[in-house]
């Protein structure tokens, strides 16, 4: 295992990608952000959790410190992910993903059911605006936020994409995460959700609760799906407000690896 302290850029496809590993020892932890956020958004968490974890965190296409693309699909994500694993020599890390980056982290996990520890989930759940209406209503908010994305890009809160490009990122998301039950049914790893109670922007009042309601019945079929806090932040916020919940949900799952390796 490559564990050493870096920071730089990685080159993937056509693009790099801005890629920061604290290095150590410690238990692997590879945060997933969302889908226009960069990675700093996870200061608070890793500051929380401290030098007993080796923290790798990047900046997706187009979005921080990474270059743009010709691909800003779901798959290429996967890619991205699957190179930074291999690059830094990690073998089996918890991945602690916020909304896209939860979505990618099952995903990732279904498809390697021997290569991860386990999930953290921070504000994601299996449901989405789908079909011709949902596009619309995506396409229609995204327009009318065009002028903000340049702003927004610098404050780690957007990609540079064009408008058109962010909705549909933000389709193509809604499409999966909408048929993702089966996915989260099926993990075989601990999986910690970290859940808010608001809205987000775009989301109509009480959409978001009922969108996590939609964990009930995975809760019920998966032993290996629990809710570990819910919290009063919005969707935009929790890693700002919450982030003590999430570095306890890294805890517990990492709790779960010691008492596993103590095992004859």
């Amino acid at each position: 295992m490559t564990n050493a302290k870096w920071t730089g850029m990685m080159p993937v496809d056509d693009t790099a990608l801005a890629v920061t590993d604290t290095g150590g020892p410690g238990i692997p932890v590879v945060y997933l952000n969302g889908a226009y956020a960069d990675q700093s958004h996870w200061r608070r968490v890793i500051a929380d959790l401290g030098s007993d974890y080796r923290h790798i965190t990047y900046d997706e296409r187009a979005r921080g410190k990474s270059k743009r693309s010709a691909d800003y699909s779901f798959e290429a994500c996967i890619r991205d992910l699957d190179a930074i694993l291999k690059a830094r020599g990690v073998d089996r890390p918890i991945l602690v993903g916020w909304s896209y980056g939860g979505v990618l982290g099952w995903h990732w996990a279904d498809r390697n059911p021997d290569r991860v520890a386990g999930l953290v989930t921070v504000d994601a759940f299996p449901v989405g605006l789908t079909g011709e209406a949902g596009a619309e209503r995506i396409r229609k908010l995204f327009r009318r936020m065009r002028l903000f994305f340049p702003i927004a890009a610098r404050l780690g809160l957007a990609a540079r994409m064009s408008a058109e490009q962010h909705a549909d990122v933000n389709i193509e998301l809604n499409e999966i995460s909408a048929a993702s039950v089966p996915v989260l049914e099926r993990l075989t790893c601990p999986v910690r959700f970290v859940l808010a109670t608001g809205d987000s922007l775009g989301s109509q009042e009480g959409e978001m609760e009922q969108g996590r309601a939609v964990l009930d019945p995975v809760l019920a079929r998966n032993p290996n799906v629990k809710i570990s806090a819910k919290v009063a932040s919005n969707h935009s916020k929790i890693l700002r407000n919450d982030s003590p919940a999430v570095a306890q949900a890294v805890r517990e799952l990492a709790a779960t690896q010691d008492t596993r390796s103590a095992k004859p």
